[in-house]
């Protein structure tokens, strides 16, 4: 994921900032509890597309 992408890019929800998980290919906002997908090396910033976060992917904090 390009850096300078990623620093202009937010929640479409929120307008907060999104973490890149580079496991899953997302880019997640903690502050929604959502997380967007991406494919083709397209962000999908879609409500309707993003994935729900569980519980413990709320709590933690580490950048992927």
């Amino acid at each position: 994921m390009d850096k300078q992408l990623l620093s202009i890019l937010v929640c479409p929800v929120t307008k907060a900032p999104l973490e890149y998980d580079r496991e899953k290919q997302e880019l997640v906002c903690r502050a929604s509890g959502l997380a967007y997908p991406i494919r083709d090396g397209i962000p999908v910033m879609l409500e309707s597309e993003a994935r729900q976060l569980t519980a413990d992917e709320k709590l933690d904090k580490r950048h992927k």
